[in-house]
């Protein structure tokens, strides 16, 4: 349920992740929470309701301004992963009581 309602909220107020990618070389990620790991092959972030994973050589984030980043160099692979909302968290609280 909350889950629907998360989503839904995303939606109306614009805070899905809006990716745009120039050949290989340049990727723009609107609404990026935050960088959780970074190095010149792996670039790991949160936007919206997703885990961005970024592979590729001499990646360099730049551009970072509000909610949004511009990753720059040789993008070889990019994986999409659902975060894990609330209500998991939540259904663990209410077993554990």
């Amino acid at each position: 349920m909350f889950e629907k309602i998360a989503d839904s909220t995303r939606d109306a107020l614009f805070l899905n992740a809006g990716i745009y990618i120039e050949d290989n070389k340049v990727m723009t990620v609107e609404n990026c929470e935050r960088i959780e790991e970074y190095n010149d092959i792996f670039i790991q972030l949160l936007s919206g309701g997703l885990i961005i994973r970024v592979w590729g050589n001499e990646l360099r984030a730049c551009g970072y301004r509000t909610k949004g980043l511009v990753i720059r160099g040789h993008i070889s692979r990019i994986e999409f992963d659902k975060r894990k909302g609330r209500s998991h968290a939540e259904e663990k609280d209410k077993d554990k009581r």
